[in-house]
């Protein structure tokens, strides 16, 4: 079931693609002209880049694009062998039908290994006649500099609330789910500006529920609403360690959040916080290196403790100030 709304709501026209209007204006511009450069498509997860590719091969070629259109994961091949033989030999095939070359499209490019990259750029480089390249990745300071320098490159940002909203809306309305607006709102909070997540997230939801409101998204996902991580991040401040440690067990017990996931969405609470900023700047300093340790391996609950236990200090220092002011 994963990933099945996400391939029978994907467009097949750049006009479609959700939030990425100026960069799909500018691909549109390819496909009139026939031709292309080879292309570099760089950022987050789950805003349009797959998508993009394919809907520019389906305009290009029409209904030769499955012929003309070769996709390679190069987290799963990511070898200077691959470079050598699978990507080589598709490369230098004439194309099918009229279409007067073809395109490569290799996915999270940024997993290549320097040689394998190196390798690439010669192939690049020496079949462009018959073969254009569309890499994409997340980071796109990963790809060597004379790869970056043989592509346009076009960098995609998180999709908006407002356009991933419609999109949710258009899925509601063609699959004939009850939604709720807070439904929706949890599901742009969840998806972080990642399309393809909110989507998973909204099919997963409507397996268990007719009825999709916030609480059952968050529960489907398994993260927890905003209003409860903050909830725990006053506790803190507040200086009330003891009820913050009470929350902190049931967003890790019965929630049964990473450490890795309270910590990211403690980072996106403090923002709304009404503290001024020097608070925010030493909970996000101290946030940073909480998040360093957990990567390293430390215990979650005894670093997330420790996180609480220093925003109770900070708290009530911030109190005394204020009392010495009145």
């Amino acid at each position: 079931m994963h990933d099945v709304w996400v391939e029978k709501y994907r467009p097949s026209k750049l006009a479609d693609v959700v939030g990425q209007d100026e960069i799909t204006e500018r691909l549109s511009s390819y496909v009139k002209s026939g031709s292309l450069p080879h292309l570099l498509f760089a950022g987050p997860a789950g805003t349009g880049k797959t998508t993009s590719a394919i809907a520019l091969a389906k305009e290009l070629f029409e209904d030769n694009w499955r012929g003309n259109f070769h996709e390679l994961n190069a987290s799963d091949e990511r070898g200077l062998n691959v470079v050598r033989t699978k990507i080589k030999e598709y490369a230098r095939t004439a194309p099918i039908g009229e279409g007067s070359f073809k395109i490569i499209f290799l996915d999270e490019a940024d997993s290549l290994t320097s040689e394998a990259q190196a390798a690439l750029r010669r192939t690049m480089e020496r079949y462009t006649l018959t073969c254009r390249f569309i890499l994409s990745c997340n980071y796109s300071s990963k790809i060597i500099d004379p790869i970056q320098s043989r592509c346009a490159v076009f960098r995609f940002k998180a999709v908006s609330s407002d356009e991933m909203e419609k999109y949710i809306r258009k899925i509601a309305k063609s699959e004939k789910l009850n939604v709720t607006d807070q439904g929706i709102k949890a599901l742009v909070y969840v998806a972080g500006g990642d399309l393809r997540r909110a989507t998973n997230a909204f099919q997963v939801a409507a397996s268990i529920t007719n009825r999709i409101d916030e609480e059952a998204i968050y529960k489907s996902t398994g993260k927890a609403s905003p209003e409860t991580v903050r909830e725990l991040i006053e506790q803190a401040l507040e200086g009330n360690f003891t009820a913050a440690r009470s929350s902190l067990d049931d967003l890790l017990i019965n929630y049964g959040l990473s450490g890795e996931d309270l910590i990211s969405q403690i980072h996106r609470t403090i923002y709304d916080l009404p503290i001024n900023d020097r608070v925010k700047i030493e909970m996000i300093d101290r946030l940073g290196e909480t998040e360093y340790r957990l990567v390293e391996g430390a215990t979650p609950r005894i670093q997330i403790e420790s996180l609480l236990a220093f925003y109770s200090i900070i708290g009530a220092q911030t109190n005394a100030m204020k009392g010495k002011e009145i």
